[in-house]
């Protein structure tokens, strides 16, 4: 039973590190608190809980959880400090033995931290409450507003793919999902607040479905008919599961983006094999053409990871040619860290951390080399752009359909609006295009 009067006039700080969907999770949690009074800290106030939401995803990631836990605690020394997410799943006891936490809940406690807050309000022993990764198996709805334009959905959680160097599924647990009923109705209520684009989040979304005997198509033809929303994206999406039945649909959809984010990991179908990916250079060359022979003006963002262990010298230059042939726009590039009871750490030969850092380095260029090129072919063209209040200067930004970031002068009239613009050319720093404004 929540006793309501303990959480009178107090004030919460929300903390998020890692993905989208964190984020996504971390604002439930926040809406959770709201409707029992709890405020959101302003600016330089002194906050009465502090939630931390975390990542672990690598072991600088765990570094940088630890850090901020230290900081937020010295931010505000007097507050009930709670820690959530990946790593207080993953390492409980080690977040615990730092003397200033309070309470650590895992991935099945996150949406019942009222419950807890009740518990250690009024002084009941324990600060760790993590259920088996194995027992996880409750869908938990959120959906986070980024900014004033941009909603990110959660529509799925968990994985059913053991890759060698992951450790999500420990974190997370098996693969489940709401129903399209239910996620179609989140999007109404995102359009009922002004929201004008969404984007589609989750561990493994294209698995979406298991738990509800539907498929992540028939999520994207539904969400297409929610009228208010301009704009959906996709985030990342395994290549496997990305079909043309799936690509087909959003090229003719009425909201959904021609934007794709695919998860390569490495050009070389012998370092997908020891990852245990399932699909290989073949399949995803045909997904990248298949994207775009209908969608020509499609952005496409890869995920790869570096020095992964078996990464020999000639399986890297192996992958960096497939990567350079492919027509994608972006690389978002990781270097690989080992974890803790993860299969990989069984795989001879380790690559130094000089190797990792060259390799990284390379990529870095060709995927700066690939976004400028992309960002030129759309020179001269007109855009639907979506702008963003900007957070100070006399600049926004805002991203086209296929997700060209677009800079202008500010101008208040334009934020959460769509705008036509014609993109002239580069910024001084070649980060966006330079958009000047169409009236229509």
């Amino acid at each position: 039973m929540i006793d309501h009067s303990i959480f009178e006039n107090k004030t919460a700080a929300y903390y998020t590190l890692g993905c989208k969907l964190n984020f996504a999770e971390t604002s439930a949690m926040g809406k959770l608190l709201e409707e029992q009074g709890i405020r959101k800290v302003t600016k330089g106030e002194q906050a009465d809980i502090c939630i931390v939401n975390t990542c672990s995803v690598t072991d600088l990631a765990d570094k940088k959880c630890r850090q901020a836990i230290r900081k937020i605690h010295q931010e505000h020394p007097k507050a009930m400090l709670v820690v959530t997410g990946c790593y207080a799943q993953l390492k409980p006891e080690e977040i615990a033995k730092m003397e200033y936490v309070d309470l650590v809940l895992g991935a099945g406690q996150k949406m019942e931290i009222l419950h807890y807050l009740n518990n250690r309000e009024k002084k009941e022993p324990g600060n760790i409450a993590v259920t088996p990764v194995k027992e996880l198996q409750t869908f938990s709805p959120s959906c986070s507003q980024g900014d004033r334009t941009r909603y990110f959905l959660k529509v799925q959680d968990g994985c059913d793919y053991f890759c060698t160097y992951c450790t999500i599924p420990l974190a997370r647990g098996k693969s489940r999902n709401g129903t399209i009923k239910d996620l179609v109705r989140q999007a109404e209520e995102c359009a009922v607040k002004g929201g004008k684009e969404i984007i589609l989040t989750g561990v493994n979304i294209g698995d979406f479905g298991k738990t509800t005997k539907e498929s992540f198509l028939e999520l994207v033809q539904a969400l297409d008919q929610v009228e208010g929303i301009e704009r959906f994206r996709i985030s990342s999406i395994e290549p496997n599961l990305l079909s043309d039945e799936i690509i087909d649909f959003v090229s003719v959809s009425r909201r959904f983006s021609p934007h794709f984010h695919l998860p390569l990991q490495a050009g070389s179908d012998e370092v997908l094999k020891l990852m245990k990916r399932r699909y290989n250079t073949g399949l995803f060359a045909s997904r990248i053409n298949k994207i775009k022979n209908v969608m020509p003006d499609a952005f496409i963002g890869v995920d790869i990871i570096v020095g992964t262990r078996g990464e020999i010298p000639e399986y890297f230059e192996e992958s960096y040619r497939f990567i350079e042939s492919l027509d994608v726009s972006q690389l978002h590039v990781f270097t690989y860290s080992e974890r803790a009871n993860t299969k990989a750490l069984e795989i001879p030969h380790i690559v130094s951390p000089f190797e990792k850092k060259e390799r990284s380095q390379r990529l870095l260029e060709l995927s700066e080399q690939k976004r400028k090129a992309f960002y030129q072919s759309w020179i001269g063209t007109e855009r639907k752009v979506i702008f963003e209040q900007p957070k100070s200067g006399k600049k926004m930004h805002g991203f086209t359909e296929n997700y060209i970031q677009t800079e202008i002068l500010f101008d208040e009239r334009l934020v959460n609006k769509v705008t036509n613009v014609l993109l002239t050319g580069f910024n001084e720093d070649k980060s966006a295009l330079i958009g000047e404004i169409i009236n229509k």
